[in-house]
């Protein structure tokens, strides 16, 4: 049974991304568009307009072609749409990269996405500038100070964009990096068309976006939730955003307080701190008018207290880096929203519900693999025929890896995951890079890793290890061994010594098994 949404359709322009975005920048004129909170640091929509542009215009002139790929490597700031726009106009495409992300786990991601030039912050040059000379990067760009590289302002000199012929529905404008299902991090291909249909199907959806409204952007833009719904819709409504660099709670209180922030996309651990912590209501946030939940699963009981304390709508949606992101969410109106629920689907999206042994699909309140039909789907993983293949069927349905159901108003829960990640905080880890890392260390002969259920952050890493006889070591080193290899929010949190780890006959780790004993210690 496919369960389309209960939205009418919504028409897609066939246009470039940057074109789409900045269509009324010039008529927001002087209107802040992009303010970095801690500093006060502003540009208007006016200044970012026409430094896309000078950005875009010096990129080409330095030998960025069509096609060609730019790394942004740094935390949010009012400069982040420069790059990232920037190198959209000049028809390049973007692969955005965890700022905490180890010098290693960059320069992975920059020689797997081909990437010419990468675009950084002084403080994380130590890590940049080898992992750049590692990939191959031709040319770094520093925001702000640091030696060994390129000042970022020689791309703010005049220049004038250069004239590229966009096939919206075939180039790609954005390269972010998932885990999709299975195994390592791989590169999710999404067109100018991808974006600007999912941006489209958004406001078609009972998303009230207003232009007088403010934002804070305290979501990472190199992560799809915080570059398409922050970075790239807010600023196509005209929207002031209110940029952190990185979070801290006293400090993001502070900011939705003095700049009056109206409306906070947020995940979920956030979400907790705002319903629990007493410094809350230390601090004014009267003009918040709705919180959007994403990224990992928010409850019923936690969105209902956010909600009664905080005196505003608090309501959830779903989506994958897949799907650009977005494919539910719930209507804005309070009487409609169903908490615990993530919506029903959004504009011109399908969705089937798919019995997870036969394929074959089910019906209302009926548990399965969740199936996703739309103009929001991905080309699919660069470099990776295979997961391509298992991700996308021949009928164009994106197999999510998650496992849930919808009810008879066509609102759709998600219960649990096929697929194998881990969701931190609402940030992606791959188990299979963690047992990568763990295989190294001389005492370890054999290990598994799985998400393993936190109250705070959702899940967090745990390890099932099997150690080689008469090499002594302990938790406390396997976990520093780890955390010294890897980005922080990757780091193993806890770690069991067994025997041996379950397999298939394949060979294959029985992941499932170790996830639902664990499941059931943690309930007992």
């Amino acid at each position: 049974m496919i369960f389309k949404s209960p939205y009418a359709e919504v028409s897609i322009p066939s246009v470039g991304l940057v074109p789409f975005v900045y269509q009324h920048a010039e008529s927001f004129g002087e209107k802040p568009a992009l303010i970095d909170g801690p500093s006060g640091r502003t540009l208007t929509y006016a200044q970012l307009w026409a430094g896309v542009r000078r950005v875009a215009g010096n990129l080409a002139k330095r030998g960025l072609k069509k096609g060609e790929v730019v790394g942004i490597y740094c935390p949010n700031l009012p400069e982040y749409a420069l790059a990232f726009h920037g190198t959209a106009l000049a028809g390049g495409v973007v692969t955005t990269a965890n700022p905490l992300y180890t010098a290693d786990e960059l320069a992975y991601q920059l020689k797997d996405s081909g990437a010419k030039f990468l675009v950084t912050v002084g403080p994380l040059l130590e890590k940049a500038l080898p992992a750049a000379e590692k990939a191959g990067v031709q040319e770094v760009f520093v925001i702000g100070e640091g030696e060994g590289a390129t000042p970022f302002t020689v791309l703010l000199a005049d220049a004038e964009p250069p004239e590229v012929a966009i096939d919206p529905q075939n180039d790609l404008v954005v390269l972010p990096y998932s885990s999709g299902t299975t195994g390592l991090p791989k590169g999710v291909m999404l067109t100018h068309y991808n974006l600007v249909a999912n941006m489209c199907q958004v406001l078609g959806s009972g998303v009230n976006l207003r232009s007088d409204e403010r934002v804070i952007g305290v979501l990472p833009f190199y992560h799809i939730y915080g570059m398409l719904v922050i970075l790239n819709l807010c600023l196509y409504k005209g929207i002031t955003i209110v940029t952190m660099p990185r979070f801290d709670l006293e400090q993001f209180l502070k900011l939705m307080q003095d700049y009056r922030i109206t409306r906070a996309n947020l995940v979920p651990p956030i979400i907790l701190a705002l319903a629990k912590h007493p410094i809350v209501s230390q601090y004014d946030l009267s003009h918040l008018r709705i919180i959007m939940s994403g990224a990992a699963p928010l409850s019923a009981e936690l969105a209902q207290e956010a909600s009664q304390r905080l005196g505003c709508i608090v309501m959830q949606g779903y989506g994958l880096t897949e799907t650009s992101p977005v494919t539910h969410v719930n209507p804005e109106d309070p009487a409609k929203i169903k908490l615990g629920s993530v919506g029903p689907p959004i504009a011109n999206t399908e969705c089937m519900v798919v019995d997870l042994n036969t394929g074959n699909p089910k019906g209302v309140r009926e548990e399965g693999e969740i199936w996703i039909r739309g103009p929001q789907v991905m080309k699919g993983y660069l470099n990776a025929p295979e997961a391509t293949a298992f991700t996308l069927t021949p009928e164009g349905w994106l197999r999510t890896g998650d496992v849930g159901y919808v009810d008879e108003d066509g609102y759709f829960y998600i219960v649990d995951r096929v697929k194998e990640m881990i969701k931190y905080k609402g940030l992606q880890i791959a188990p299979a890079e963690l047992e990568a890392v763990l295989l190294t260390h001389p005492a370890v002969a054999d290990a598994a890793v799985i998400p393993s259920p936190d109250p705070e952050a959702g899940e967090v890493p745990k390890a099932f290890v099997v150690l080689k006889p008469d090499i002594p070591t302990t938790a406390e080193d396997l976990m520093e061994y780890v955390a010294e290899r890897v980005a922080p929010f990757k780091k193993i949190r806890r770690i069991e010594f067994v025997q041996q780890i379950p397999k298939s006959p394949s060979g294959k780790i029985l992941r499932r098994v170790l996830v639902q004993q664990e499941r059931e210690r943690h309930q007992t």
